[in-house]
């Protein structure tokens, strides 16, 4: 018993003494370094700013003409006068719907294309002429189709959301060892039992990756095709704010887009780890 307490007594110190060497970096690494290069992304702003002060505000005049939006994000005052709370969500909810819509026919149309080699042949040319197609050179079909904004803009995501996943899924799929389906094969095993029990997890990393990569690219379009689309949304709001020669809002809405990406691909990642139980890395 006495030996058990020293040897716990012995652990605990150990932990202590590594803790207060590994503190530091961590600290470093995690909290210092990324606060110093926000830090210079300022101050870089700073000097641009000084360098052209009648177009261009510096950091504390953008912020202090930006408090109403920063401390009523969801204020209503009359029609098409929202607060930028409802700007980001009405742009997330296209986002969303387009990319959902997306991954339900990419993802199993990138497990055909992995376990069919006719499949392949029959599917990767469509996939590489349609895939360096701008995404906003389908808004003028999206436009004809619906004759509506916002579903052509649902349209445009769901069209910029395929590509990537088909090809993480396909690669996943295709990069299962054979090894493991020649062991079903002699079990016997169901053709759909193999999919759910073999090849799905093998292929979940690639189809996390896939759709990573699938909304980051659907974010970067919502903003342009709102540009062009009009109505409300974040786009829709940097332009009308430019249009106004108001870059102190502009800056706000770079501020508010870039950090609802980052959350969009934490939140992704944090379901990957959910699903696959594998700790993920940030891209």
């Amino acid at each position: 018993m006495i030996f058990q307490l020293n040897l716990a007594a012995i652990v605990a110190v150990a932990g202590q003494a590594v803790w207060k060497q590994a503190k530091p970096a961590i600290a470093k690494d995690v909290v210092i370094l990324p606060i110093l290069g926000f830090l210079g992304i300022i101050l870089l702003w700073w000097v641009i700013a000084l360098a052209n002060h009648e177009l261009m505000p510096t950091p504390p005049e953008a912020l202090a003409a930006n408090m109403d939006y920063i401390l009523n994000p969801f204020y209503q005052r009359g029609p098409g006068n929202l607060g930028i709370g409802w700007l980001l969500l009405a742009s997330l909810r296209r986002v969303l719907l387009g990319f959902l819509l997306g991954a339900v026919v990419a993802i199993p149309l990138g497990f055909l294309i992995g376990m069919s080699k006719s499949a392949m042949l029959a599917f990767n040319p469509i996939i590489q002429i349609f895939k360096p197609v701008s995404p906003l050179a389908w808004l003028p079909i999206a436009l004809a189709i619906f004759n509506l904004a916002d579903p052509s803009a649902i349209f445009v995501i769901f069209i910029t959301s395929l590509w990537p996943t088909i090809i993480n899924t396909a690669l996943g799929v295709s990069s299962v060892s054979q090894d493991y389906l020649d062991v079903a094969r002699v079990l016997e095993m169901p053709r759909w039992r193999r999919i759910t029990k073999i090849i799905l997890p093998a292929s979940l990393p690639y189809i996390f990756t896939g759709l990573r990569i699938s909304l980051g690219i659907a974010w970067l379009v919502i903003v342009a095709v709102e540009m062009l689309t009009g109505g409300i949304g974040i786009g829709f709001f940097v332009w009308d704010e430019w249009s106004r020669l108001n870059l102190s809002s502009v800056f706000l809405a770079v501020f508010v887009i870039g950090i609802t990406g980052l959350l969009l691909d934490f939140a992704v990642g944090k379901i990957q780890e959910l699903v696959t139980r594998r700790p993920t890395t940030s891209n």
